[in-house]
């Protein structure tokens, strides 16, 4: 009974703050910006090419999610709505970096990870408050080669690695942002989790290229 006290409580409060977005208030868009900036920009930087546009398109999820509250239907929660905006944003991002043949650009740079999310089968990577600075040093320069092993995914395999493994989102969550089945999202994740450990086993060090025959699947190849 207390969860599902606990879930009408949560959808009653979101129910009163998605009112007060509609009518305009300053307060509530400024508590929306304040929760959810940093777990969005995190997504962000780990599926568009540098940090600096990963900034500007957070921004602009913002000024979309400010238009458009008063179409937002309820159907999906209001977390899930922003999501699926900051996923658009970025898939539009990469569409137009495809157009102008711009150099792919590793990320190199240490992402943080938002609301103090535990990367599921990357656990050993996270700092530990406890460790002595070599192993603070050993986990950074892990967690630094993870993320540059992320950058090699393709999509939409990496987008649901994140999502899942990293954010946290269960699986229903992660169809509704992406707007795919949950057998989609399954194999997504099932050839996600493989490139990324193709990348982190590839005995060169500082190599940009693996083989990923076998992993990267055209999308009519998945089931809809």
């Amino acid at each position: 009974m207390g969860d599902v006290a606990s879930a009408i409580a949560h959808h009653s409060e979101e129910a009163a703050l998605i009112e007060e977005l509609r009518a305009g208030s300053e307060q509530a868009f400024a508590w929306l910006i304040a929760h959810y900036h940093q777990p969005i920009f995190s997504l962000l930087a780990r599926t568009v090419r540098n940090r600096a546009d990963a900034a500007d398109l957070t921004q602009e999820v913002f000024v979309k999610v400010y238009r458009g509250i008063h179409g937002f239907n309820g159907q999906s929660s209001l977390k899930t709505w922003i999501y699926r905006i900051a996923l658009r944003e970025a898939s539009n991002q990469r569409r137009w970096w495809m157009r102008h043949q711009q150099q792919e650009i590793p990320i190199d740079q240490e992402m943080a990870v938002g609301d103090d999310r535990t990367p599921v089968r990357l656990r050993e990577l996270l700092v530990d408050p406890g460790e002595s600075p070599y192993e603070l040093a050993e986990h950074e320069e892990n967690r630094a080669r993870v993320e540059r092993a992320l950058s090699q995914v393709p999509e939409p395999f990496r987008t649901t690695l994140i999502l899942r493994d990293i954010e946290g989102f269960v699986y229903e969550e992660v169809a509704a942002m992406q707007g795919v089945n949950l057998g989609t999202v399954k194999s997504r994740l099932v050839r996600g989790r493989a490139c990324l450990k193709a990348v982190l086993m590839e005995p060169k060090p500082g190599s940009q290229s693996v083989a990923l025959d076998g992993i990267e699947l055209s999308l009519g190849e998945e089931a809809r």
